[in-house]
This record gives structure tokens, C-alpha cells and sequence, in this order.
């Protein structure tokens, strides 16, 4: 598991995929009390995680429900947020943002289950769609007052244009706000119908919902419907939970194998992200479990106290030698002891193992070429071929690619490498002039040189303000 901004680069063993290069639209949020408009700029703040074990369970609870609603599970991503309270939201109508906080706070894989059937739900309703259209609506009558307020301001009327004006934006916001009740109670709604159609209780998301309502009602949020971008809180969860009952599958437990897996990841997620003493609080050494150990393999690596790290992986190897993960685990322990050729044989177990994870190949060939030996790196090159073709959109397997053709003394194709990253980024300027600087020297009519000017072309394209930016 590693950390990263999604707009910023930098060297480390992996990193996640990026969503800059487009505007993120709106944002439906689970918990969000408003939403918001985003755009590339302002994302530079969101850091987010990258780790296939959680990606994957993710999508394991996610794509039954995408099947059901119609949706292509192919073109759906999930992001995982660095950010330990309880949220998700889905933005630009098929990627959905997963605070790491769901997997510290909720119980169980059934109540995360039900995070995902409702931002399912948005999805599935085209609320993005419709958000945009209703804050264009929205910003109508707030416009007008504006207007009128600053004709009264000029006039003289300084004090009754500001009142104007705030009559405008409370209508404004009054309109917006009805409008995302419905969708929220909506989304509830499908979000139940897409858990009885893949045959899972519903009574995971009214557990939520319900502590929801308790936190609210503990912190003397006011829930008065106008005043909330979501129905009534106890309104909502009696609903929810009428839905939940209704269901053939109200009582279908969560599987052994299940709760496992969950309690593996949350114990990932808590060891990487929560303070050492909290993590040892809730995982103390008198606790011999695998979840137990794998939190501390993932604190002590963080602390650093590599012996121990490697002792708690070590032990669970020996309990599942077929994990990839805890081979992944292995290796970022030796590579954050500055022993990269130590770490060569456990990532590439991890790759051996899951050999469709590009993510776990790009680790193995950043380790390659830490090494800093050229047959190694050549070998490197190899693997991030093999992964780009799995996932192209991974800027920091371009990153490394750049890396190793330039330690190979291969500037041309270097400079293509770090144009791809550009290119990624959505920073196409960038790539472009790197790839202007790679076709000079790569063979004419080759596919390397004819990538070079499909890049060059595009930013040709682009309107003539956003390339002198």
C-alpha cells in the first residue's frame, strides 16, 4: 500500500492512477453536506492510496452490484482517498471515491456493501448529469439577484442590494438543496433494489445510515429537511430499513471467507494509516490472529522497526505461501531497508502468484531498478511493458520506464517515456515538447516515433488560450 498525490510525481515504489487531465464535475457525496465543483487545481490537495488487496476486494463487492444496475464494471474505477472519516461519493458519473475510514469504521463487509449499492445508486440514477443542470437551474434566480442587488448597491442602496442579493442565494440554495434530497432518497432506494437483486441483505446500509443519525443527532446538526442536502436523517433510515425488511435476503449473514478477507484489509488499512499506539492498542501483541499480525507487519514497517516487520510477514507467509500480497508486503519492507535486490525475489512471487495485477509488476521492476545494474533494469523495461499494456493510465510505471531507458543511456526513449507521463497528467504541453524532443532521434515510420507525433498532434488540438498556459 503507498501513498500518493494523484497530480505529483515523485520516485517511490508505486503510485496511484491519476485523475487530472479532465474536470471532475461534481461530486454526489455519501456524506458531503453540500457536494462540490471541482477541477484539476484544486484536486492537487486529494492524496490518495494505491493497493491492489484493497482495489480488489473493493471491486469484489462493487461489480455484482454494477451487473445488476447495467452498468459496465470495466468502466468503472474506484479510488481509494487517504482519509480515515466515513465517506465515498461518486464523481463524473463512473468513478467512485472510497475514504480509507470506511475500512476503520465499518463493521463488517456487508455494511460496506451498502456504501457501494447506494453511490451505485447515483450512478445508476445519471445524478451527475442531472446535478450539473440543477446548479445551472440553481444559479438563476441567485444571478438575477445579483444583478438587481448591484444596481440597488450603485444606486446608493448599499444595505438593501447586500439583502437583495442574500435573498438570491438562500433561494438558490433552497432549490439545489431539494433537488439532492431526491436524488439522495432515490439513490437509498435503488441502492436497496440492487441488494436484493444480487441476493445480500440491506441491513448493512440502515446500520449505517442509523449511526449516521446518532452521530448527528450527538453533534446537534439540525434536521429539519430544507435545511439538509439529504432527507431527515430518522426519516431516512426508517425508509431504508422498511426496504430492508421487506427483503427475501434480510437475514443473509456475510460469509466466513468474507469476514476474513474484510478483517485482512482493515487491519492493512489501520496498520498503514493510524497511529502507531493506536494500531498496537487494537492489535496487541497477545494477539496471535492473522489480521493481528498483518497490522503490525504494516506499523512496524511504518515505525521503522524492520526486524519486527519482517518477522509478522514472515509468519504469515509461512501460515498462506500462495498470498501474493504478503509477498508484496516482503518486498516493500526490504525496499524501505535500502535492500532492493533483496526485495527482487519476493515481488516477483507476488507477480508469479497474480500475474494480472500491473500494480504488483511495477513494484517488482521499481525495485529492478533501484539496483541501479543494467541487465536488471533491462529486465525492469520488460515488466513495465507488461503492466502499461495491462493499465497505460499508471503515470509512475511511466516514470520509472523514463528511469531505466535513461540509466540505459536511451534518451529517445526516455523522452518519450517522461512524455507519456505528461500525457497521463493530462499536462499535454509538456508531453508534447518531450515528444517533439524523442521523434528527432527514433526511427522514422516506427510505432515509438509514430506515438511521438499522436501525442504532438493532440496538443495541436487544443484551443489556443489552454496551450499558452
Amino acid at each position: 500500500m503507498t501513498i500518493c498525490n494523484p497530480l505529483r510525481q515523485f520516485p517511490g515504489h508505486s503510485v496511484f492512477r491519476p485523475i487530472s487531465g479532465r474536470v471532475v464535475a461534481f461530486l454526489v457525496g455519501f456524506l458531503g453536506p453540500f457536494g462540490a465543483m471541482v477541477t484539476p487545481a484544486s484536486a492537487q490537495g486529494i492524496t490518495l492510496l494505491q493497493d491492489t488487496e484493497t482495489e480488489r476486494l473493493l471491486h469484489s463487492y462493487e461489480d455484482p452490484i454494477l451487473h445488476v444496475a447495467g452498468i459496465d464494471a470495466n468502466a468503472v474505477k474506484i479510488y481509494i482517498v487517504n482519509d480515515t472519516s466515513l465517506n465515498a461519493f461518486v464523481a463524473e458519473g463512473q468513478n467512485i471515491f472510497c475514504n480509507a475510514g470506511l475500512f476503520i469504521q465499518l463493521k463488517n463487509p456487508n455494511e460496506l456493501t451498502g456504501v457501494l449499492a447506494h453511490e451505485t445508486g447515483h450512478m445508476a440514477g445519471g445524478h451527475l448529469i442531472r446535478d450539473t443542470r440543477a446548479i445551472e437551474k440553481a444559479e438563476i434566480p441567485m444571478l438575477l439577484s445579483m444583478v438587481v442587488g448591484m444596481a440597488a448597491a450603485i444606486a446608493g442602496a448599499g444595505e438593501a442590494g447586500m439583502i437583495l442579493m442574500g435573498i438570491g442565494q438562500s433561494a438558490a440554495q433552497a432549490q439545489f438543496l431539494s433537488f439532492s434530497r431526491v436524488q439522495e432518497a432515490t439513490a437509498d432506494q435503488m441502492g436497496q433494489r440492487f441488494l436484493r437483486e444480487t441476493h445480500q441483505s440491506g441491513l448493512g446500509m440502515v446500520h449505517v445510515f442509523d449511526r449516521m443519525a446518532n452521530e448527528s443527532a450527538r453533534a446537534g446538526v439540525d434536521e429539519k429537511q430544507f435545511a439538509s442536502d439529504h432527507p431527515a436523517d430518522r426519516d431516512r433510515v426508517a425508509l431504508m430499513e422498511d426496504e430492508a425488511d421487506a427483503s427475501p435476503y434480510r437475514d443473509v449473514p456475510d460469509s466466513p471467507a468474507s469476514i476474513h478477507a474484510y478483517e485482512m484489509v482493515q487491519a492493512k488499512v489501520i496498520g498503514f494509516l493510524l497511529p502507531v499506539r493506536d494500531v498496537l492498542y487494537r492489535y496487541p501483541l497477545s494477539d496471535k490472529s492473522e489480521p493481528a499480525r498483518y497490522a503490525r507487519a504494516m506499523v512496524y514497517m511504518r515505525m521503522p522497526d524492520l526486524p519486527k516487520a519482517l518477522a509478522e510477514i514472515n509468519s504469515l507467509i509461512k501460515d498462506e505461501p500462495k498470498n501474493p500480497y504478503f509477498y508484496e508486503v516482503l518486498g516493500q519492507i526490504y525496499v524501505s531497508m535500502s535492500q532492493p535486490t533483496k526485495g527482487i525475489t519476493p515481488y516477483q512471487t507476488s507477480v508469479d502468484l497474480l500475474p494480472d495485477a500491473p500494480e504488483l509488476r511495477v513494484s517488482l521492476a521499481a525495485a529492478q531498478i533501484a539496483t541501479e545494474r543494467k541487465p536488471v533494469e533491462k529486465a525492469a523495461i520488460d515488466n513495465l511493458k507488461i503492466a502499461l499494456q495491462q493499465d497505460n493510465d499508471q503515470p509512475f510505471a511511466w516514470y520509472e520506464m523514463a528511469q531505466a531507458y535513461s540509466d540505459l543511456d536511451n534518451e529517445p526513449m526516455a523522452n518519450l517515456a517522461t512524455a507519456e507521463r505528461y500525457y497521463v497528467f493530462g499536462a499535454i504541453q509538456p508531453a508534447a515538447m518531450f515528444a517533439g524532443r524523442a521523434r528527432q532521434k527514433l526511427a522514422k515510420g516506427s510505432p515509438d516515433w509514430e506515438r511521438a507525433n499522436d501525442i504532438i498532434a493532440v496538443a495541436a488540438t487544443q484551443p489556443k488560450q489552454q496551450r499558452s498556459e
